[in-house]
C-alpha cells in the first residue's frame, strides 16, 4: 500500500521569475470530492457548491515555484484523475459551477481567461495501489515538462519530455508539413499577439476550432484500409482474458466484423476525425469488454497508419513503421521525434503497445514512491 500522502518537488527550469502550479484532482478519503492545493502547497481545499456559475475559488490555489533554477516541494493526499497545471508569467483563473464542478482552462474557448496565458500540465492518479503519472500531449503542446519519480527502492525512473525548443521544432515542423501536402497543420500553431509560439493544439482540438480542419484528409487510407481486409484477416491481441482475436470486413455488411461466440463485434468505417478524437463513429466505447478492449488498438493503429504494415496484426511491434505513410498523424509524429527519449502521449490511446516492447507513451508508476519529481522548462 502506498504512504497516505506524498511529495512533489516542483523545479522552475524555465527562464521566468513567476511561474505557478495548481494541483487539482479528486479526492479518494472523501468520495472523489473536488481536491485542491493551496498556495502554501500543503492545506487541502475541497470546494463547496456556488449559488451560481462561474464563481472564484474562495482559497489562493496558485503555487509559486520560486525563482529559475529553484525547487519547492508540497504534499498531496491521495486523489484520483490528478493534474499539475501550470503557467509562466501569470496564475492560471479556475472557476466554480453548482455541483460543484470545476472549470478548468480551456486551449479552445478563445473567451477563456486563460487562453492567452502561458500553461501547460501533466497527469496523474495517487491512490492506494500506486502512484502513476504521464506528461499528456493528447490536446496540446506547451512548454517542457519532465518527470523523475523515485521509488521504494530508490530506483529513479524518468520522463525526459521535450528540450528547451521543443515547442518551436514542432510549430516549424508542422508548418513545414502545411507547405508539403497543403493540409491544414500549420492551423495548429497557435501564436500570441507578438508571434511567439504559445502552444501548438493536437488534430482533434483543432478541429474542436475549425470544424472543417482535416476533413477528408485520412478517408483515402482508411479505404485501402478496407479494401485490404476484404481478403485479409486482421488479428488483434486484446492483451486481456479474450487474447487473439480475428476480423476482417463483412461481405454483405462492409463491416470490419469480428467474430465472438456471443456477439459479433462490428465497426463501421472511421471518419478522420473519429479516428483523432477516438471517441466517435466506431470508437464509442459501451458495455461489450471485448469491443472496449478492441477500440483501443484499432485506433491506434489508424493514427499511426500502420494497418497496412503491421503484417495483419495489431499492437503493430515494429516502431519504426509508425506514423511512416505520407498521409498520416504527423502532430503524433512530431512530438515523439521531438522529445528527448522518443516518448510522449500524443494521441488518446497512444499508450497502445505490443506485447513485451515496452512503453513509449512517457509514463512512470511505482507501488511505494519516495517522490516525484516534476520538471518545468525542460531538463
Amino acid at each position: 500500500m502506498t504512504p497516505e500522502t506524498l511529495e512533489i518537488e516542483l523545479t522552475n527550469h524555465t527562464t521566468s521569475n513567476t511561474v505557478y502550479a495548481t494541483i487539482t484532482g479528486l479526492s479518494i478519503s472523501r468520495s472523489n470530492a473536488w481536491f485542491l492545493l493551496q498556495s502554501d502547497g500543503k492545506t487541502p481545499y475541497y470546494p463547496s457548491s456556488p449559488p451560481k456559475i462561474l464563481q472564484p475559488l474562495s482559497e489562493n490555489c496558485a503555487i509559486p515555484l520560486g525563482s529559475p533554477g529553484t525547487s519547492i516541494t508540497v504534499t498531496i493526499p491521495r486523489i484520483a484523475g490528478g493534474r499539475i497545471y501550470l503557467s509562466i508569467d501569470k496564475p492560471l483563473v479556475f472557476l466554480l459551477n453548482p455541483g460543484p464542478a470545476l472549470v478548468e482552462p480551456s486551449v479552445t474557448n478563445p473567451t477563456d481567461k486563460n487562453y492567452d496565458t502561458n500553461w501547460g500540465f501533466m497527469e496523474f492518479t495517487y491512490n492506494c495501489d500506486q502512484l502513476y503519472a504521464n506528461i499528456s500531449y493528447v490536446d496540446f503542446v506547451a512548454f517542457p515538462i519532465a518527470l523523475t519519480l523515485i521509488t521504494g527502492t530508490g530506483e529513479e525512473r524518468k520522463v525526459l519530455g521535450l528540450p528547451k525548443d521543443g515547442l518551436e521544432v514542432i510549430a516549424a515542423g508542422l508548418e513545414e508539413q502545411s507547405g508539403k501536402d497543403g493540409e491544414g497543420w500549420k492551423e495548429l500553431v497557435v501564436k500570441d499577439k507578438e508571434g511567439k509560439v504559445l502552444r501548438v493544439l493536437s488534430p482533434n482540438q483543432g478541429i474542436v476550432l475549425n470544424r472543417s480542419l482535416f476533413k477528408g484528409y485520412l478517408e483515402p487510407y482508411i479505404d485501402e484500409v478496407w479494401d485490404h481486409y476484404c481478403s485479409n484477416e486482421l488479428k488483434i491481441d486484446t492483451q486481456c482474458a479474450f487474447g487473439m482475436v480475428s476480423g476482417g470486413i463483412d461481405p454483405s455488411s462492409k463491416l470490419l466484423t469480428f467474430k465472438n461466440s456471443s456477439k459479433d463485434e462490428e465497426f463501421k468505417k472511421p471518419t478522420t476525425a473519429d479516428i483523432f478524437n477516438a471517441s466517435s463513429g466506431p470508437f464509442q466505447t459501451g458495455p461489450s469488454p471485448l469491443r472496449n478492449a478492441i477500440i483501443p488498438r484499432l485506433n491506434a493503429a489508424f493514427n499511426r497508419t500502420v494497418l497496412l504494415t503491421c503484417e495483419c496484426e495489431i499492437p503493430a511491434r515494429d516502431r519504426t513503421k509508425f506514423y511512416g505513410r505520407v498521409v498520416t498523424n504527423h502532430y503524433a509524429r512530431l512530438v515523439h521525434e521531438v522529445n528527448v527519449d522518443g516518448k510522449g502521449y500524443a494521441h488518446p490511446y497512444d499508450d497502445v503497445a505490443a506485447s513485451g516492447c515496452g512503453d513509449h507513451s512517457g509514463f512512470v508508476n511505482d507501488g511505494a514512491p519516495r517522490k516525484l519529481v516534476v520538471i518545468v522548462g525542460g531538463v
